[in-house]
């Protein structure tokens, strides 16, 4: 019997949808589909180049025409550091960009490299090399890095030239299909000498339009004469930066394309920068660039290829019917769904994971790590752990599961495991499934988020060897009256109330009578008494702007205090912190850094600089700390103290999971979830054996 059990029926397909399947040619090469990959990071670049690999290769496999790699950085003179993109600097790193064409090319679809110049969006940290853009200014870093980049002169411009000539030629040996000219997002050096923010130049590469497309149609033409008549050359441009005319705005652009409008063989369309164009859920609707990608294609008789989140099959047929796109341009959606295209094509429509747009995956570059997803566990794990974010191990044993619990990891965990062929029994104390996201998918701006239940909830209906109850809120004695050799526990976690978190580790003083609730109080109903509502942040997520801004919307006067130097300073890890803090600051509230909540009393409370130390009192009618959770492990504790009984009942295991184990976010939940399904009757691992597979880098002879 095949080791994998592959899920999913082949259903009818509307006849509406078959424009997505129409094969598109792209200069000399032609996608099978509509389907686009557009360049994306994540966070495993050079220093995991065969897990990079084989991720982009399950997309291939998932239907996806063309499968885009992300930055490359082409030049020592410019790297990225500390974001660990792919490099191309000189022939060592065509092997590894090989391995990835291979494994696009395997399942028929169509490779493209993004080959990046970053100029003065890197400060060198690696090379120490003096970065190098239009003019004398700054690094454009995200981490505002005390480095300036130098004005290139005309010989800095010929040796550009030059070296991304050599990156061309260096794809075209790797096997790619497309190689991008990169002139988006503000991250790279051709974006500059676009923007008049950057490009204050008066020699012939500055002032008028056509002077500062100028380099962009050199390298351009140089890049199509290399590659001859085997691979397509997109050029990747940012549509508009939301500046107004302080930047690139929309009409100067679309003259841009106008005056180059047939010389690449596709235009990818984007906005900038990279924070405008990947918003997350809570501040952009699926589609929000449609009104600056639109009429692009007038400009141009090359496929055009945009994003926009999209989840829709039918908005993503309304874009090609309306002539605004030729291609469906994703991101996000790729990463949450690998299979998208495949599960269209064989109209699969409820097994689409749609992406709920937490950006949990752009973290991942930021924080140097592997790239994650909330709906799809398996990102990333294609080739460390043989996860298949379609297939999974047949069962190896009779022995049915119970689950206790169905928050995120719960319900990922039972419809892995009953794909995987087990009996599962689903208890849930209430009277829907969803945990944690019922409740959040209810604040401001997280509506999206309700998709991780909804997917899971589709799953479950389809196997018919799990069987959910509702209202069982089980007890030990019930656990071991059931009888089921293995059990999850999966309860989930409760927010705490007392001020404990990352600042202090011990309980603050709270004085009687004083108004405090904590986020999960407020979730199940309960509001402030009172007019006045301090919100303590020191958990740096999304959650203390989530309940400041939905005190602001019940009428509450809000004050927002945190020891940090801004609200939500984590998401600047999803590229969303300023649009919380200019929200929270449009709904009128007052936000105070660099405070540590010591006390609370009634009507007051008492902060503390972090830094002197002086205090000061505020008026608080009711106090919201956003802090730690501690686990709903109360069932856990009790079964594990009954150990000596499990024999008797036929237990073999107990397993806490996702939050109820140690709270964190919700793609950590699903993620649990998934390892117990997949790891669940697999033989131990050896001593200092790890449960991944990595890479090592090679010496060289000293």
């Amino acid at each position: 019997m095949d080791e994998f059990v592959e899920w999913g029926t082949k259903l009818a397909r509307p006849a509406r949808y078959d424009v997505l399947f129409e094969p598109v040619k792209i200069g000399p090469v032609t996608a099978r589909n509509r389907f686009y990959q557009v360049p994306h990071c994540n966070g495993m670049g050079y220093r995991d180049p065969t897990a990079l690999a084989h991720m982009r290769g399950v997309k291939a496999e998932g239907g996806w025409a063309v499968i885009c790699t992300e930055q490359v950085e082409l030049h020592h003179t410019s790297e990225i550091t500390p974001f660990i993109e792919l490099r191309l600097w000189d022939d060592r790193d065509i092997p590894a960009l090989s391995r990835m064409a291979d494994k696009i090319h395997e399942h028929g679809s169509l490779a493209g490299i993004e080959l990046a110049y970053n100029g003065m969006n890197g400060s060198n940290l690696y090379t120490r090399e003096v970065p190098m853009g239009p003019a004398h200014l700054p690094v454009a870093t995200f981490t505002y890095d005390p480095v300036q980049a130098r004005r290139m002169d005309a010989e800095d411009i010929r040796n550009v030239r030059k070296w991304h000539l050599a990156a061309v030629r260096r794809a075209k040996r790797a096997g790619f299909d497309l190689i991008y000219v990169y002139a988006a997002h503000a991250l790279g050096f051709l974006h500059h000498f676009l923007s008049r923010r950057y490009n204050q130049r008066t020699d012939e590469y500055g002032g008028s339009i056509e002077n500062r497309i100028r380099l962009m149609r050199e390298i351009t033409e140089e890049t199509i004469s290399a590659v001859g008549d085997t691979c397509a050359v997109p050029i990747r441009i940012s549509v508009d930066e939301l500046l107004g005319e302080g930047g690139l705005y929309k009409e100067e652009v679309e003259d841009m394309i106008g005056l180059m409008g047939d010389l690449p063989d596709l235009w990818d369309v984007t906005l900038a920068g990279w924070e405008n164009d990947s918003r997350t859920s809570r501040f952009g609707e699926e589609g929000e660039q449609e009104p600056f990608i639109s009429g692009i294609k007038r400009l141009t008789s090359k496929p055009v290829v945009g994003v926009g989140r999209y989840t829709s099959v039918d908005r993503m047929v309304s874009l090609v019917n309306k002539g605004i796109l030729d291609m469906i341009g994703a991101a996000r959606p790729s990463i949450a769904d690998p299979f998208l295209p495949k599960k269209i094509e064989d109209g699969r429509f409820d097994d689409i994971r749609e992406c709920i747009g937490c950006n949990i995956c752009v973290s991942g570059d930021f924080t140097q790590s592997p790239i994650r997803c909330t709906q799809n566990p398996t990102m990333a794990e294609e080739w460390r752990k043989g996860w298949h974010p379609e297939k999974v191990r047949r069962k190896k044993t009779d022995k049915p599961v119970l689950i206790v619990g169905s928050g995120p990891a719960g319900l990922e965990a039972a419809q892995t495991l009953g794909k995987r062929g087990y009996d599962v029994t689903l208890a849930e104390a209430g009277t829907e499934l969803g945990g944690r996201v019922l409740k959040e998918a209810k604040l401001p701006g997280l509506s999206a988020w309700i998709r991780v239940a909804d997917y899971r909830k589709l799953q479950l209906n389809q196997l018919p060897n799990v069987a959910t109850y509702f209202e069982s809120r089980l007890t030990a004695d019930d656990v071991l009256s059931f009888g089921i050799p293995r059990v999850v526990i999966a309860t989930g976690s409760t927010w705490r109330a007392d001020g404990v978190g990352h600042y202090h580790t011990l309980p603050m003083p709270i004085a009687e009578r004083s108004q405090v609730l904590s986020p999960s109080d407020v979730m199940d109903g309960r509001m402030p008494v009172g007019r006045t509502v301090l919100i303590w942040d020191d958990e740096h997520y999304y959650m203390g702007g989530v309940m400041a801004e939905l005190m602001a919307e019940k009428g509450f006067d809000v004050t927002y205090a945190t020891p940090a130097s801004e609200a939500s300073t984590w998401t600047r890890n999803t590229m969303e912190q300023h649009f919380i803090q200019k929200r929270m600051l449009e709904k009128g509230i007052k936000i105070i850094s660099f405070k540590a909540l010591e006390s609370i009393s009634p009507g007051e409370a008492v902060l503390a600089c972090t830094f002197t130390g002086k205090l000061e009192k505020i008026a608080a009618d009711c106090v919201i700390p956003v802090t730690a959770r501690l686990p709903n492990d109360e069932l856990c504790l009790d079964l594990q103290a009954r150990k000596p009984e499990w024999a008797d009942s036929g237990i073999e295991s107990v397993t806490a999971i996702g939050d109820a184990l140690a709270p964190a976010t919700i793609a950590h939940a699903t993620y649990a979830g998934r390892r117990y399904a997949e790891e669940l009757d697999q033989p131990p691992l050896a001593e200092d054996e790890l449960p991944f597979k990595r890479e090592i880098t090679g010496l060289v002879p000293l």
